[in-house]
């Protein structure tokens, strides 16, 4: 049913939910043949405010969701060592699999990331700016090249 352009509160309901449980928009439209054309959602997007409320909600809900993924992706560790085996077979112990721990990091940079660009004021990066008596901020500002 790709390139629906009439509104379905129930299909929007159900993208909305998605989003809030982590899912990318993508993975929701491309996985379910039922689902409107990604197009189709932007287009909902402007056209229906009541959806673009839902939709908002939802991408902060789906901030919070990543954020919570981290934890469970660092608190895993199965895959963080391997048994190494010498070339004729036999067991030499266990090794680091360094291809899943960067790949682990991977996953939660990825997510704290997304979190932060969601949710900025939650879990964006802060920068504070200060100054002291001997070295105090100056603000510079200017408009077409131009100071005011």
């Amino acid at each position: 049913m790709s390139g629906v352009s009439t509104y379905e509160p129930d299909k929007g309901a159900y993208i909305c939910e998605q989003l809030a449980l982590g899912r990318s928009l993508k993975a929701i439209i491309t996985k379910d043949p039922d689902m409107p054309a990604m197009s189709t959602v932007f287009k909902w997007l402007l056209d229906h405010s009541t959806f673009s409320e839902m939709y908002a909600r939802a991408r902060e809900a789906q901030a919070d969701a990543l954020f919570d993924e981290t934890l469970d992706i660092a608190d895993e560790s199965k895959e963080d060592y391997v048994k190494r085996k010498h070339f004729e077979g036999a067991d030499e112990g266990w090794e680091v699999n360094g291809e899943a721990i960067q790949r682990a990091r991977l996953r939660i940079d990825t997510r704290k990331w997304i979190a932060g660009k969601l949710r900025p004021k939650k879990y964006g990066e802060r920068m504070i700016m200060a100054g002291d008596e001997e070295m105090p901020l100056e603000m510079n500002i200017t408009i077409g090249g131009q100071k005011p």
